[in-house]
């Protein structure tokens, strides 16, 4: 796999994500599970960062460790997967990069990986974290690749990327629901007539302008 490709393509999907326009994306939505292994293994990494319930009993990429939506839930991997996106024909090779790291940690410590899923997705959750964890040391030969994912699968959560917002609130978008994000006024902006810290944190200046500039 060609490293430095897979980085340019992640750092662009970045870069797209940031400048895009409302309606460039398709809305991202929760995954209903299953999936080939390049699938499985991307739901189990953003299961790591950003946790949440399994979706059914036998799911295996979804630790289930907390209650409550995760990346997967928010749409992570139909981001990642946006043909819209540069990053869609590496997601294969990432997948079995991780999957060949998972691999070699399981041999190190002696863990037994079954046969009927990818490496990563056969790994414990504190397993998971432990190695992902070593992802992200200073000397890894692919830390930059696992830094942006896991940017990536942040933001499917926290900001609902690739969707317009006021739809996304409007959709009960999992990541924006569980954080109480607000939805917008009735003609689709946000306005805060509430803010700060509700007082006067300082005198005003007696020639301040009237708007709100020093003299």
């Amino acid at each position: 796999m060609d490293r430095r490709a897979v980085i340019k393509a992640l750092t662009a999907t970045v870069v797209l994500l940031a400048g895009q326009t409302a309606s460039s994306l398709p809305a991202a939505e929760a995954a209903s599970g299953g999936g080939g292994w390049t699938v499985q293994t991307l739901e189990a990494f953003a299961d790591t960062l950003v946790p949440g319930q399994r979706r059914f009993s036998g799911d295996h990429a979804i630790a289930g460790v907390v209650q409550g939506p995760g990346a997967v839930q928010a749409g992570a991997v139909q981001l990642l997967q946006s043909p819209d996106l540069p990053l869609h024909p590496f997601l294969p090779g990432i997948a079995a990069l991780l999957n060949t790291r998972a691999t070699g940690y399981a041999a190190r410590n002696l863990i037994w990986l079954p046969l009927t899923r990818p490496a990563f997705v056969g790994l414990s959750f504190s397993h998971r974290t432990e190695l992902v964890s070593g992802l992200f040391d200073a000397g890894d030969v692919d830390r930059q690749i696992w830094q942006i994912l896991s940017l990536l699968s942040g933001l499917a959560f926290d900001s609902a990327s690739g969707c317009d917002t006021a739809e996304a609130t409007s959709q009960q978008h999992p990541g924006l629901a569980w954080l109480g994000f607000p939805p917008p006024d009735a003609d689709g902006l946000w306005r805060f007539p509430q803010h700060s810290y509700g007082r006067a944190l300082a005198d005003l200046h007696p020639k301040t302008t009237y708007s709100g500039s020093p003299v």
